[in-house]
C-alpha cells in the first residue's frame, strides 16, 4: 500500500493509531495512559509534518493492522519485538525499571540493567556446547544403534557436527544481523525526529518516566536533560523509548563464529571414543559415559546462571541429554532391525 501525503505525517498517523490500539489491550491504567498520550504527542507531530496543508485521509497499512489484532490476540509484552519495528515507543516500561532500582539522574545511567556482557558470553558458550553435545550423542547412538560399523558412526557424527555448527552459525549471524538493522533503523528515525522537534521527543521521554512513577514535573526537567547532549541523546532515547540496549548489539561475524565453534566443540565429545579406534559395545559405552560426564559439568556451569542447586542442575542435564541419546539409541535399534 502507498502511503498517502507526506511519508512523515502517514508514519506519525500510523503511530497515533497504533498507540490507540496498544492502550486498548492494555489492562494496566497507568500504562494504557501513557500511550494515549504518546498518541495525542504523534498527532500534533503529524500536524507538524502537513505546515498547514489540508490533512488526506487516512487507513493504516496492512501490516498496521496485522500488528493490532496480534495485539489483541497476544498481548503487548508478548509483542514488543514487532511494536518496536513499527516505531511504538514507550516499550522499555516493560523491562524496567527493576525494583529497588532507582531512577536514572544522568545519561550514564539510563537503561542500566546491571547485566554483564562477559556473562551473557559464557552463558551463550554453554548453551552452544549443550545444544551440540544433546543433538550429537543422539545421532551417533541412533546411528550406532542401527548396528552400523564404527568408521560409519563417525562418518555420520562428523557430518552432524559439521551440519548442525553451520546452521547454528548461519542462524546467529542472521539474528544478530537483523537485530543490528532494526536498531540501525529504529535510530535512524529518532535521530531525524531529535532533529525536526526536540521539544516533542523530550515530552515523549517524560511520559515514559511518568509512567514509571515520578512526578511529571520532574520528569519532564530530567529528561529535558538527558536530551541536552544530542550524541548522548540518541542513546538516551534508544534505551528509553524504543526499550534497546547498544551494548547488548554484537558484531554477527563473532556471533556466527562463537556459535559455529562451541556447537562444534560440544558435538565433537560423543566422537572421541571413536575417534580413538574403540569398536562395537566399547565405543558406544564410551561415547555415552564421556556425553554423560560432560553433561553434569554443563549442568554445573547452568547453575552459575540460574542460581539453582548444582547438583540438581547437573542431574537434570544427565537426565535430559541421556534420555534423547538413549531414546535415539533404541529407535536406531529397532529400525536396524526391521531394515536387516
Amino acid at each position: 500500500m502507498t502511503a498517502p501525503g507526506p511519508d512523515g505525517w502517514y508514519h506519525e498517523k500510523e503511530s497515533a493509531w497504533l498507540y490507540r490500539q496498544v492502550a486498548s489491550a492494555e489492562t494496566d491504567p497507568r500504562k494504557s495512559d501513557l500511550f494515549l498520550k504518546l498518541a495525542e504527542a504523534a498527532e500534533e507531530q503529524a500536524g507538524q509534518w502537513l505546515r498547514g496543508a489540508p490533512a488526506p485521509s487516512f487507513s493504516p497499512a496492512l501490516r498496521a493492522r496485522l500488528t493490532a489484532r496480534l495485539v489483541r490476540l497476544l498481548g503487548v509484552r508478548a509483542m514488543r519485538p514487532v511494536l518496536a519495528a513499527m516505531k511504538v515507543r514507550g516499550l522499555s516500561i516493560y523491562s524496567g525499571p527493576v525494583s529497588g532500582h532507582a531512577m536514572p539522574t544522568s545519561p550514564s545511567q539510563v537503561g542500566a540493567r546491571h547485566r554483564s556482557a562477559v556473562g551473557g558470553s559464557l552463558r551463550a558458550a554453554v548453551f552452544g556446547v549443550n545444544d551440540g553435545l544433546v543433538s550429537n550423542v543422539s545421532l551417533v547412538l541412533g546411528v550406532a544403534g542401527a548396528g552400523a560399523s564404527p568408521k560409519v558412526v563417525l562418518t555420520a557424527g562428523a557430518a552432524g557436527l559439521l551440519a548442525g555448527a553451520l546452521s547454528m552459525a548461519a542462524g546467529e549471524y542472521i539474528s544478530v544481523r537483523s537485530q543490528r538493522e532494526m536498531y540501525e533503523h529504529q535510530i535512524g528515525l529518532e535521530r531525524d525526529e531529535l532533529a525536526e522537534y526536540p521539544a516533542e521527543e523530550a515530552e515523549e521521554l517524560a511520559l515514559i518516566y511518568h509512567a514509571r512513577g515520578v512526578d511529571l514535573e520532574q520528569a519532564r526537567t530530567m529528561s529535558r536533560a538527558l536530551l541536552t547532549d544530542p550524541r548522548q541523546a540518541l542513546d538516551v532515547l534508544a534505551r528509553e523509548e524504543l526499550g534497546l540496549n547498544p551494548d547488548d548489539l554484537g558484531s554477527p561475524w563473532q556471533a556466527a563464529g562463537a556459535s559455529f565453534l562451541t556447537f562444534a566443540v560440544g558435538a565433537a565429545i560423543p566422537l572421541l571414543p571413536f575417534l580413538l579406534h574403540y569398536a562395537g559395545n566399547t565405543a558406544v559405552l564410551a561415547s555415552a559415559a564421556v556425553t554423560l560426564a560432560t553433561l553434569f559439568a554443563v549442568g554445573l556451569g547452568l547453575s552459575l546462571f540460574t542460581g539453582r542447586s548444582a547438583l540438581r542442575s547437573g542431574l537434570r542435564m544427565v537426565l535430559i541429554g541421556g534420555g534423547a541419546g538413549g531414546v535415539s539409541f533404541l529407535v536406531g535399534h529397532l529400525l536396524g532391525v526391521v531394515t536387516g
